[in-house]
């Protein structure tokens, strides 16, 4: 059974007198352990995408499965709380809280699920350790590097132990080795603990670990099976 079935999602947005189509009949499989790329241009839908697979939006019609389980048509409720067992989130600008340090910033969401802090802290420790930050705990954002924050990031949306990590440009401000880095962090948690990672992204050195590109335009998937390496290989050669 696939972690992810989308089937004819269609998403578009009211401005005004205008309709915007953002989502054309997307159907997408995900399973279980994979480390895919969602890959367009601005505009193309893929934030889109990982907003409705993210539970963070609702597609305006089709069906969205997850673990076999229908979510697309929860009311905002249901899918906070199906978000914050199920989902983790990587954002590009990081999206950490600047008052809180590096352990307050990476228990967070468990604590807002209401998750008692002293059974806690033991599993942010350990997935701090994941991440190599166990020396930067008690640091606030503005102490840190950005591909510290960045590991910061990953530790908070593993921290709640989701069945899918959703990773939105999580290279964009990241200069060309630290990428690397947490592109390497990132292929060892998917290796060693399973996770499945998917990812919105234009950047090749994304597309070069992929085992799997999803290509996105004009809110319709043109491909979904190609191996990310050969893909990402010919960006960089056309």
């Amino acid at each position: 059974m696939a972690l992810i079935q989308l089937k004819n999602i269609h998403k578009a947005y009211e401005l005004g007198k205008t309709t915007v189509t953002a989502l054309r009949g997307v159907d997408l499989e995900v399973q279980s352990g994979e480390f895919t790329v969602v890959m367009g241009p601005s505009g193309s839908g893929k934030t889109t995408l990982l907003n409705i697979i993210g539970l963070l939006d609702r597609a305006s019609s089709g069906s969205y499965r997850l673990e076999g389980e229908e979510v697309g048509d929860r009311d905002f409720n249901d899918l906070a709380e199906l978000r914050n067992r199920k989902i983790g989130f990587i954002f590009q600008s990081f999206n950490l809280i600047p008052v809180l340090n590096v352990l307050e910033n990476i228990e967070f969401p468990c604590l807002i699920a209401g998750e008692p802090r002293r059974t806690l802290r033991e599993r942010t420790e350990r997935v701090a350790a994941d991440v190599g930050l166990s020396q930067f705990l008690h640091h606030r954002p503005d102490e840190l590097s950005g591909g510290q924050r960045q590991r910061v990031a990953i530790a908070r949306a593993l921290v709640t132990q989701p069945q899918l990590v959703l990773a939105d440009e999580p290279t964009a401000n990241l200069d060309s080795a630290t990428s690397e880095q947490i592109l390497d962090l990132m292929e060892e948690l998917n290796r060693t603990r399973r996770v499945t990672f998917l990812f919105s992204t234009h950047d090749p050195r994304v597309m070069r670990r992929a085992r799997r590109v999803v290509r996105i335009a004009d809110g319709v998937l043109v491909d979904g099976t190609a191996e990310g390496r050969h893909e990402a290989r010919s960006l960089e050669l056309a």
